[in-house]
C-alpha cells in the first residue's frame, strides 16, 4: 500500500507521520509526502514530491501507485491562495485519483469552521447531519466546499471517501497560549476585538485569564481536540471499510466550559479569571458517530489538556509557529 500525505510538513502532518510509521498495521506501507514550501528530512519508507497541489503534473507524479490519500494541505485567510490550494488543488487530487487503478480511499481533514463553531448558533449538539453554516471568511467557505466536493466525487465516481471534522487542534502549550492576553496569544479572535484598549491593558498587567461568556451570558462552551487524539482518529479511519463514504466529528467528549477552566486554574494558583462578554454561541460537536463506528474515543480530557499545556516548556530549538496566516 502507498499513502499520499499532502500538508505533510504542517502541524498535523508532522504528528501523523511518526505515528503512522510506528503503527504495526501499516508496517508494509510506504508514504509519499507532497511538499511545497517546506520539506521533510530523508527517512526510510518516505518518498517526497515537491510542488504545488494546484499543479496537475505535480499531482500526477505524487499519485503514482498511490492507494490512499490523506489530504491535510490547507491555507486560512489568504484569498489569493485559497482557491488554488483548497479548491483547484483538491479537485485535481480527486479527479486524478479517481482515474487511478490503484485507488482505495481518499481521506480529508476538515474543521468545525464548516459549522461556524462559536460564530453560529445551534440549539442542539452538532452532529454530522447538522446543516453547514460557515462563519464569514474564505477559509470556512472553502472547507464547506471541500466537504461537498469530496462527497460528490463519491456520488459521481464511486470514490471511497472519508472526512474527519475536527475542532481547534491543540499541541504542546497551544491551549495555554489560547488564553494569553498579550502579543503571544495563540489563535483568535484577537482580544482587541472584544476588549476596549484601556481595559485590555489593565487585564494584561494583571495577567488575568479571559473567561469568555456567550451571547446568553453563560460561560462559553467550545470544542477542542488534542493532536494526539486526531492522529489516533485518522489511523482508525485509514483503510477501514466502515469509514468509507462517511463524515465523522472527532472532538473531545465534552466541549471546554470556560467557567470550569477558570475554576481549575484559579484553584491551582495559575491565574485569576476576568469575565469577558462576547457575541459568541456555545456549541457542542457531538463525536458519538466516531465512537460507535470507528471504536475511537479521545484520551485527552480537560484535565489532561490543562496539565499538558501549563507544564510544557519549550526548548530553544522549539519555537512557537503560526502555521497559517490570518
Amino acid at each position: 500500500m502507498r499513502l499520499l500525505v499532502t500538508g505533510a510538513t504542517g502541524k498535523v502532518g508532522q504528528a501523523f507521520i511518526p505515528a503512522f510509521l510506528a503503527e504495526p498495521r501499516f508496517a508494509d506501507w510506504d508514504i509519499v509526502a507532497l511538499c511545497n514550501r517546506r520539506t521533510l528530512s530523508p527517512q526510510s519508507r518516505i518518498g517526497m514530491v515537491t510542488g504545488s497541489v494546484a499543479d496537475r503534473q505535480v499531482v500526477a507524479q505524487a499519485l503514482e501507485g498511490v492507494t490512499h490519500v490523506l489530504h491535510l494541505a490547507a491555507v486560512k485567510e489568504t484569498p489569493d491562495q485559497a482557491i488554488d490550494v483548497a479548491l483547484k488543488g483538491l479537485y485535481l487530487l480527486l479527479d486524478s485519483f479517481c482515474r487511478s487503478p490503484t485507488r482505495r480511499q481518499f481521506m480529508l481533514l476538515s474543521g468545525d469552521c464548516v459549522v461556524g463553531h462559536i460564530f453560529q448558533e445551534y440549539p442542539e449538539p452538532i452532529t454530522e447531519q447538522s446543516p453547514r453554516r460557515a462563519y464569514r471568511g474564505v477559509y470556512a467557505l472553502t472547507k464547506v466546499l471541500e466537504e461537498t466536493m469530496i462527497e460528490q466525487f463519491g456520488v459521481q465516481e464511486g470514490l471511497n471517501w472519508t472526512t474527519l471534522r475536527a475542532p481547534w487542534i491543540m499541541e504542546k502549550d497551544d491551549f495555554r497560549y489560547a488564553f494569553e492576553l498579550g502579543d503571544d496569544q495563540f489563535g483568535g479572535p484577537p482580544w482587541s476585538s472584544l476588549i476596549a484598549p484601556a481595559e485590555l491593558a489593565a487585564l494584561r498587567e494583571q495577567r488575568c485569564l479571559p473567561a469568555l461568556r456567550d451571547k446568553a451570558g453563560r460561560y462559553l462552551k467550545r470544542s477542542f481536540i488534542d493532536i494526539h487524539d486526531i492522529v489516533r482518529a485518522m489511523l482508525a479511519a485509514l483503510d477501514n471499510p466502515v469509514a468509507f463514504g462517511e463524515l465523522f466529528n472527532v472532538a473531545m467528549d465534552r466541549p471546554v466550559d470556560y467557567g470550569d477552566l477558570a475554576d481549575r486554574l484559579e484553584a491551582e494558583g495559575h491565574q485569576q479569571r476576568c469575565d469577558i462578554p462576547t457575541p459568541f454561541h456555545s456549541n457542542w460537536l457531538d463525536n458519538s458517530k466516531a465512537r460507535m463506528l470507528l471504536g475511537w474515543r479521545p484520551e485527552i480530557d480537560l484535565t489532561s489538556l490543562v496539565e499538558r499545556a501549563w507544564s510544557y516548556r519549550r526548548a530553544a530549538d522549539d519555537p512557537r509557529i503560526v502555521w497559517y496566516p490570518g
